[in-house]
């Protein structure tokens, strides 16, 4: 069994090839089991009795997120987090994305062209939830750096990222304790379940997963979008003729061209997964990427259809540990997508060059993605 290259933006073949030949597949030379069937990969990412996401030391910040804990621990986290981070709180950002969108393109307008990377899907969420956590205008830096460290697409320079932004958002807590303010770091600190509060480690997981996963599935969600549109240009001109088929077609390009690869899992119970034994304490990759092209799960699934439904895709995982940053995510991808279609026509993507794919095994997206337009 042998991985695509890491510069490699087209592993769909190789997907497909695993499914109909090696579906749950160990390579002697990794410690990890590789699952790569729609109904496979659910069942790995659901079933938390037999694969735990505790995968990270709780030494550090996101070892002591939702994302990296069981239940029944995780149910109670969780539910104090959702009082803060409500689908109502998320809603009221809309405004102020179209804004910020509307200031990011107004830049590069004159120019007719862009990247789309650099100059939208990179700033955008950093901006939206720096302002959403209350950190200040000029730390945003710090953070994209911090959440492209964590994620492998940067280089740490000898940095420890997850404890450098955990000894900011300590600092910035303590703050808020002493001068509460309209922002969410406030909410968080003010939630409780019968006396229960979260504490400083649970609030400090959550802040880095925020900015962590909340920056990077926007940034490549907007850039796949591109990607799924260059491939299948008649999509964007049907979005033109009809924008109400914005919505489905985010989740098109979540499913074609899913923003997250694969999750980590660790074996918690000895299983059975496609006929292959599992013991408890081996590790799992479950591959995203390839359960949403699964031809048992979807119909021409190596097509791009903005009219697809149902679309029960799982780029945003599945069961208990479902992305709680997904709401915002899609507000930010129509916002995005709205505004330009409003603004620009003739948006081609610039293929002069290959482009760079992001240097992680469990993000997909390009680095950078030039476009050319003309305003409308």
């Amino acid at each position: 069994m042998s991985f695509p290259e890491e510069q490699n933006l087209n592993p769909f073949p190789w997907y497909h090839t695993m499914r109909q030949s090696h579906p749950v597949a160990r390579d002697e030379a990794s410690p990890f089991w590789n699952v790569f069937r729609y109904q496979d990969v659910q069942h790995v990412l659901s079933d938390h009795q037999a694969f735990s996401s505790a995968m990270m030391p709780q030494d550090q910040p996101l070892g002591n997120s939702i994302i990296n804990i069981d239940p029944p621990y995780h149910r109670k986290l969780r539910t104090l987090v959702s009082q803060a981070f409500t689908p109502r709180t998320v809603a009221q950002l809309a405004p102020r994305i179209t804004t910020i969108v509307h200031e990011l393109l107004g830049a590069v307008g004159g120019q007719g062209s862009m990247d789309v990377i650099n100059d939208l899907s990179y700033p955008l969420p950093v901006i939206v939830i720096a302002e959403l956590l209350g950190i200040p205008t000029e730390d945003r830096q710090h953070f994209k750096h911090w959440s492209n460290v964590i994620v492998g697409v940067e280089d740490p320079g000898g940095d420890d990222a997850q404890q450098e932004m955990g000894q900011y958002f300590l600092r910035l807590l303590e703050q808020r304790r002493r001068a509460p303010q309209n922002d969410l770091l406030t909410a968080l600190l003010a939630v409780h379940i019968e006396g229960q509060r979260l504490n400083d480690d649970e609030l400090l997981g959550f802040c880095v997963l925020l900015l962590v996963a909340g920056n990077v599935t926007t940034t490549h969600l907007l850039g796949n979008a591109f990607l799924c549109f260059d491939e299948f240009p008649e999509a964007l001109q049907q979005l033109y003729d009809e924008p109400a088929l914005l919505p489905g077609a985010i989740e098109e390009v979540l499913r074609y061209r899913s923003p997250v690869r694969c999750m980590f899992r660790r074996v918690a119970a000895d299983t059975i997964v496609g006929e292959q034994q599992m013991q408890a304490g081996q590790m799992v990759l479950a591959w995203i990427g390839s359960a949403n092209r699964d031809e048992e799960a979807f119909a021409q699934p190596d097509l791009l259809d903005i009219r697809r439904t149902p679309n029960r895709h799982i780029a945003f995982g599945h069961g208990i540990h479902f992305c709680l940053g997904a709401p915002l995510a899609r507000l930010e991808a129509r916002i995005a997508l709205e505004v330009m279609l409003e603004r620009f026509q003739h948006i081609q993507v610039v293929n002069d060059h290959p482009l760079e794919v992001v240097s992680s095994i469990v993000l997909y997206g390009a680095n950078h993605i030039p476009v050319t337009f003309e305003n409308r």
